[in-house]
């Protein structure tokens, strides 16, 4: 890709347009002309990613951007419509009702007759609904309009499958800290100076944009606008700037990428990992009391017979909580985040469980054995209810090794307790009670 600074014509027109025009946002002003001025996204923008091959063949689909917040999504939908000549049209979901999609679609029709073809770009698409979904796909399939839907939501869980499947999905990633000081240095060049900072503070202020590009100008314009005699360092300027909080929606892809990230850190044996998904989480303003339960869904899970003692951790943490709140409570909660991380690791009880679900699904309403089978009236007596059942007690070591599955059901072996922590002692006893079981079949 070209060189991302401004230069010659593009740099002329800009100084042009910012001489004449009104006051603009930096984030506005400095907004690519070209895809090749698009920082990042060399993934998807490249000669051989999608978007360069679509562009070179001259063959543009339907496309889903899916990513974070200030990543291009928007500029390069839009920079897309004027390299292939379709006429730009972008609309929200959460603005536009089912009246404005169909005022969209009959312009669309139109111009298509005219001669020119549409682009929709609907930003936030996962806000639509199933039904103003599906009112989409008439117009992509006649060619009215070439769908350009942007979500920072998972397109797998939020979109129709019949949009995914006319559409392709492009991920658009946060940007590095080098694109983000590609990003600097170009507004640096708009702006004619340097940004009062010194390389640790100029290093603070990309770890504030986390990532988000039109966030980091922003902050720039704050800066920028500073007098100072000399550059500031680090703690000068978190002292005149908040910190702009991590990206975490509780209820979108972040919580479930970083529960999930915590889960597998605490499968994985890996307290510090752990540790620092739990606090991520915290910081993003996660509900302790739902941490609380995943912890000890996990204790359930991953660590279950292994070390019974790991649920009582996690339910004593989760009471500590309630009783302390917070911020106090929460260092019961990290201390079984750690007991977690280092406890030995099963799943042979959840696999048992699964295993055994299964079965009950196919085998349907087979009856008990009648041996196993009270027998309260002489009907049921007649019947055989009861009949040549061994009270496991009065056998001489407390076994009796008596069949307890349906008569039809061939006895299966569900649970297999594998020789980590506590389970080691449990695979003693069920290989113990499986010889003893041989043993009394063929007496």
């Amino acid at each position: 890709m070209a060189d991302l600074f401004d230069s010659g014509e593009a740099g002329a027109q800009r100084d042009h347009d910012a001489a004449n025009d009104a006051p603009r946002p930096l984030a506005d002003r400095l907004r690519p002309r070209t895809l090749a001025e698009v920082i990042g996204q060399e993934q998807v923008l490249g000669v051989e990613a999608p978007l360069g091959v679509m562009l070179a063949s001259g063959a543009l689909s339907s496309l889903i951007f899916w990513g974070p917040p200030g990543v291009g999504k928007t500029t390069i939908a839009r920079l897309l419509a004027q390299e292939t000549d379709l006429h730009f049209v972008q609309i929200s979901a959460i603005f536009t009702g089912v009246p404005d999609l169909k005022k969209v679609f009959e312009a669309a029709k139109i111009r298509r007759q005219n001669g020119q073809g549409t682009l929709l770009f609907v930003d936030e698409i996962h806000r639509f609904n199933k039904a103003q979904q599906d009112g989409f796909l008439p117009h992509m399939e006649d060619g009215t309009i070439l769908l350009v839907g942007a979500t920072t939501e998972n397109p797998s869980f939020e979109l129709n499958a019949a949009v995914l499947s006319r559409s392709q999905v492009l991920v658009l990633e946060r940007l590095s800290l080098a694109d983000l000081e590609r990003l600097t240095q170009r507004a640096e060049q708009a702006l004619e100076r340097r940004l009062p900072l010194l390389p640790e503070a100029r290093d603070a202020l990309h770890q504030m944009a986390d990532g988000d590009g039109r966030a980091l100008l922003n902050l720039i314009e704050q800066v920028a606008a500073w007098k100072v005699e000399q550059p500031l360092g680090r703690e000068a300027l978190a002292t005149r700037l908040m910190r702009r909080a991590a990206k975490y929606d509780k209820s979108g892809d972040e919580h479930y990428n970083l529960i999930s990230a915590l889960h597998k850190s605490v499968r994985g044996s890996d307290p510090d990992a752990a540790l620092y998904w739990f606090a991520r989480m915290l910081e993003g303003g996660e509900d302790p009391k739902y941490l609380a339960r995943r912890l000890t869904r996990m204790a359930v899970e991953d660590i279950a017979l292994a070390d019974p003692q790991a649920q009582a951790i996690c339910l004593q943490a989760w009471d500590a909580y309630e009783r302390l709140g917070s911020p106090e409570g929460e260092l019961a909660l990290a201390q079984a985040v750690i007991y977690l991380a280092l406890a030995p690791k099963t799943n042979a009880g959840y696999m048992a469980y699964k295993a055994a679900r299964r079965l009950a699904k196919e085998t349907g309403s087979e009856p008990p054995p009648k041996h196993i089978l009270n027998a309260p009236t002489k009907l049921m007596e007649q019947q055989g209810y009861g009949k040549g059942y061994d009270y496991d007690h009065n056998a001489e070591d407390g076994f009796s090794g008596q069949n307890y599955f349906p008569d039809g059901v061939r006895r299966p072996v569900l649970y297999q307790p594998v020789e980590r922590g506590f389970e080691r002692e449990l695979r003693k006893r069920t290989e113990f009670f499986a010889k003893k079981r041989i043993q009394r079949q063929g007496e």
